[in-house]
């Protein structure tokens, strides 16, 4: 039933020879194989082509999933990608249907597939996704901060200095913050995170989503770390970081000083209060009182 149905889905390409295919970006399982949907399967069975980021966990996808492909299979990752773009688009451009997936998750997010997008866009080649697992969704869907408004980060760089300049960046941000590190890495990252947004802010660490050892631990960023310190971390990992807060409203107290300084320099109280106010969008006759008090 899945083999008819995906193979329904891809004959428009298949059956006009004289048109372009499309290329098909699909979410493959984080971890656990019954999250792999019926068109994932249908497509698999049926693309004309299949660009996997690692053939050999492909083809232990297949057989995970007791299918069978008949497409022909390519290895496409970062090291290739520059190179085998253009091979694929000519492939689409003559009526295939390329399958794009990776090791787990959605193509293009953290994996292959910009490129592959980006320069089938600029041709107006076809580009359809079959939506599925994703670690970021997953992970901030599990770590109990905001998710009404967020962002994803990625890897942070390795460089401690190249990864601090980022986080200092990164520390007024206030929407949540979503990453992905390596294992080994982790505790040098919550370190680094620990002193750019304060040992106090609220994260979560996603270990093995969907798989049978799944952990997601929640807590201040010290204790965290202390965590990470203490134990022998392994798995997939993601960390999710909540935003900064709200800055507090600016007082007119707060501009007193740049008044003063005006003043020094020769500028009349009266212009300098409304100077300062305009720069600082604060009354004006706030300013003028926050002055003279600081005077008196």
């Amino acid at each position: 039933m899945t083999g008819t149905r995906a193979s329904t889905m891809a004959g428009t390409a298949n059956n006009d020879a004289a048109g372009p295919g499309q290329i098909v970006l699909a979410a493959t399982p984080i971890g656990n194989m019954g999250d792999a949907t019926n068109r994932l399967i249908g497509l698999l069975e049926s693309a004309d082509i299949i660009a996997a980021e690692d053939t050999r966990r492909l083809h232990r996808l297949v057989s995970a999933l007791g299918i069978t492909t008949r497409g022909r299979i390519i290895s496409y990752h970062e090291h290739n990608e520059a190179s085998r773009t253009a091979d694929l688009l000519e492939m689409v451009r003559g009526g295939a249907t390329l399958l794009m997936v990776t090791d787990a998750g959605m193509p293009a997010v953290s994996d292959p597939g910009f490129r592959l997008v980006e320069a089938a866009a600029a041709e107006g080649l076809t580009v359809t996704a079959a939506p599925g697992p994703s670690a970021v969704l997953t992970a901030l869907a599990l770590s109990g901060l905001p998710t009404d408004r967020f962002c994803f980060e990625g890897f942070l760089p390795r460089k401690p200095g190249e990864r601090s300049s980022r986080l200092a960046k990164l520390a007024g941000e206030q929407r949540t913050m979503v990453f992905f590190e390596a294992p080994h890495r982790l505790e040098p990252m919550l370190r680094a995170l620990d002193a750019a947004f304060g040992g106090d802010r609220r994260a979560a660490v996603a270990r093995e989503l969907t798989k049978l050892h799944e952990q997601v631990l929640r807590g201040p960023l010290r204790e965290l770390l202390e965590w990470a310190e203490a134990g022998d971390v392994r798995g997939e990992i993601a960390v999710v970081v909540e935003g900064a807060p709200d800055a507090a409203p600016e007082q007119a107290a707060d501009h007193v000083a740049a008044v003063n300084s005006l003043v020094e320099q020769g500028i009349r109280l009266k212009d300098a209060v409304a100077a300062v106010a305009e720069d600082a969008r604060i009354s004006k006759r706030e300013l003028y009182s926050a002055v003279l008090e600081a005077r008196s």
